[in-house]
């Protein structure tokens, strides 16, 4: 399913589930979104999926893949290159040296009587420069000529190379991409689940189309042949090949969640429920470290976090802790009351062993008596108050403790914290070792989500939204509006992972189709030929390019409009020949009244109308008429023409607008006259006015 911009893909896996129920399917693309997994059982009641998680392995490469030849070959052209551009800055050396040969004549003597210099050794130095550089220069243009093939050939496969498929991996190291299934039997299929058929679903950035239609229509038929065709490129990392393709105008990324509406209980407290995933994590998690703390002087002391305030707590400032004196390199560094990590939503988490080998974080503990002098804060997230100060180092005095400094009492709390489905997500915590500080050390945290690999795959996969669109294309979701449709492709099709237009052909719509003329003879006295389309279908047609082609020939590429269910538009073809249209106008100026004191502007209008066509034709002739707001001018018409309806026709009108519907047969003619007389008082008449506009 291609999206506006980003696709989601489903595969079929197919086999038996082993007995340890762990399935790993290889072959993913790089781009993928880790959090757009799914994974369901097709046709096996008793089988489930428990777990399904993406996970990313490297291995060394093999050779022999078609871009590693590419490779190789731009490689060796780049090498070629170099070795020419060399040559051919040595033969430009020489040409310098031989160019720079001077006659130098010998010091002069003062003794010896002045001679001249002969003019056979100038004459024969110019005759052995000339032909030197003679031979030079023309080696020089063969190095030349070579050098530029060279370029040529290197360009070209550059080319070929930068748009070959990502599906190959561009590394000597091979990254594969796998989900990783965890499947279990209940049931009557329990220990006997035999071949199950598993569906996955996975989301991928960098994959856009656009619509494409052609048109086919007979001369003089009701109906045409018009196929929506898609021209889609993506570079998600994988070749799509014998993929059924859905083309959808909806945003991949818009949120489509419900809100969540929670209650608000007036009246008595009640007791939060118990949080689930969590329990109290056990007391001594520092004692692990003493031996680290022990190894040497240049370990430095842990530190405690300050307690962070628990949504629902008191406002108040809360003051920092006073800084902890350096721990004894003998002494075991004291065990923090409280096993929470960073702040989060609603609280934070470490993580303890689990009594049958697994692990659970731990959000909060419960709180004990604080030390004397211990300022009250607003309601620790970690539940405790911190150790007591360890004793200064021999030879090392204790810094002093500060005063403590008064805070506001601690509201109620509104219950334990609650774990986010990051935390609990056990297989991505990662346990932080003894280096860390803060009071990090020996607790579980969420890995870091950021892959630089990932993401460099995902912002290569997204510039293909960047591609220049083909003529007269628009985006699907600038022209569906506020709609959102799905157009399901017929046949199979192949699109590879290059970053290039592929066109795809959807599907074949009905539609009505009726040629019709129309010319504006006071603008232009051409007749152009549009076809009138009705879309009759329950599904929009998008704007975008259409080929017309009428009978067996190929017409025109026009910009077909977006077309709503039930509508109809338009399409120009361009000047018809064969329909000649020819506009006169008259204008007669009077005078009425009882004391002649109303101008009277009669404008007579004479159009006429030839087909030389070989069939008849519906002409539609547009004329407009003057406007007016003031309720003393008046307009009178005398015309056979129509004022179009509001929303009837396939296009909009502006006011004034008057239309002329006439059907020629062959080779036939008419005239049409009309007119209309405009009724000015002569107090608002504009003296020296256009009468004709």
């Amino acid at each position: 399913m291609v999206y506006a911009q980003g696709a989601v893909c489903r595969r079929l896996v197919r086999g038996s589930v082993p007995a340890d129920g762990r399935v790993r399917v290889m072959g993913l693309p790089r781009s993928l979104d880790p959090g757009s997994l799914r994974a369901s059982v097709l046709g096996a009641p008793g089988v489930r999926v428990t777990e399904a998680r993406v996970e990313v392995e490297a291995a060394p490469r093999g050779t022999g893949g078609a871009p590693d030849v590419l490779r190789r070959e731009v490689e060796r052209l780049r090498d070629e290159y170099a070795a020419a551009q060399g040559r051919r800055d040595r033969q430009q050396v020489l040409i310098d040296e031989v160019r720079a040969l001077r006659p130098v004549p010998p010091a002069p003597d003062p003794e010896a009587p002045h001679r001249r210099t002969p003019v056979d050794a100038w004459l024969e130095l110019a005759d052995f420069t000339e032909g030197r550089l003679t031979a030079l220069h023309a080696r020089l243009v063969e190095l030349e000529d070579a050098l530029r093939l060279a370029g040529h050939e290197l360009g070209v496969a550059a080319d070929r190379l930068a748009r070959a498929s990502t599906d190959a991996p561009q590394a000597h190291v091979e990254t594969t991409v796998s989900a990783l299934l965890t499947l279990a039997t209940t049931g009557d299929a329990e220990g006997d689940a035999g071949e199950v058929e598993l569906e996955l679903e996975y989301g991928v950035p960098g994959a856009v189309w656009v619509p494409a239609y052609r048109l086919t229509h007979r001369q003089g038929d009701g109906d045409g042949r018009l196929v929506l065709r898609a021209s889609v490129a993506q570079r998600t990392g994988e070749d799509w090949t014998g993929v059924r393709i859905a083309l959808a105008t909806a945003d991949l990324r818009r949120r489509t969640d419900l809100p969540k509406l929670r209650s608000v209980r007036i009246g008595r407290r009640q007791a939060a429920p118990a949080p689930s995933g969590w329990r109290e994590p056990p007391a001594g998690l520092a004692d692990l470290f003493t031996g680290y703390e022990a190894a040497g002087p240049g370990r430095a002391a842990v530190t405690v976090p300050p307690p962070a305030v628990r949504a629902g707590s008191a406002s108040g400032p809360v003051p920092p802790p006073p800084p902890p004196p350096p721990a004894p390199a003998t002494a075991a560094a004291p065990a923090p009351q409280g096993y929470g990590a960073l702040p989060v939503p609603g609280g934070a988490y470490g993580a303890v062993a689990d009594g049958v080998g697994g692990a659970l974080p731990a959000f909060a503990q419960p709180a004990r008596p604080r030390p004397a002098g211990r300022p009250r804060g607003g309601g620790a997230a970690f539940g405790g108050a911190p150790a007591p100060a360890a004793p200064a180092a021999p030879g090392r005095a204790a810094p002093p403790a500060p005063a403590p400094a008064p805070t506001p009492e601690p509201q109620p709390v509104a219950g334990p914290p609650q774990p986010s489905g990051a935390e609990l997500d056990y297989a991505a915590l990662v346990l932080c070792g003894a280096a860390e500080q803060g009071g990090r050390r020996g607790r579980l945290f969420p890995g870091s989500p950021a892959d630089p690999v990932a993401a460099e795959h995902r912002r290569r996969a997204e510039a293909v939204g960047g591609l220049p669109l083909p003529g007269h294309a628009v985006r699907p979701r600038e022209s569906a509006g506020s709609f959102d449709h799905r157009f399901d492709a017929a046949a199979r099709a192949d699109i590879p992972s290059d970053g290039t237009w592929h066109t795809v052909t959807v599907g074949e719509i009905p539609v009505g189709l009726r040629t019709e003329y129309v010319c504006v003879p006071s603008v232009e006295q051409t007749v152009y030929a549009t076809l009138v389309l009705s879309n009759a279908t329950d599904q929009a047609l998008l704007a975008g390019p259409v080929e017309v082609t009428v009978g067996e020939d190929f017409l025109l590429t026009a910009a077909l409009p977006t077309l709503a269910p039930g509508g109809v538009r338009r399409v120009g073809l361009g000047p018809a020949e064969g329909v000649r249209v020819t506009r006169r106008t008259n204008l007669r100026e009077s005078t009425s009244g009882l004391r002649n004191n109303t101008t009277v502007l009669d404008h007579q209008v004479h159009v006429e109308l030839a087909n030389r066509l070989a069939g008849p034709v519906t002409v539609e002739v547009h004329e407009r008429v003057p406007v007016t707001s003031d309720p003393d001018v008046r307009i009178e018409e005398r015309a056979g023409w129509t004022t179009p309806e509001a929303g009837a026709g396939p296009e909009h009108h502006a006011p004034g607008t008057r239309v002329w519907r006439v059907d020629l047969p062959a080779g036939g003619t008419t005239a049409l006259d009309g007119g209309y007389e405009i009724r000015i008082p002569a107090g608002k008449a504009l003296v020296g006015g256009n009468r004709r506009s």
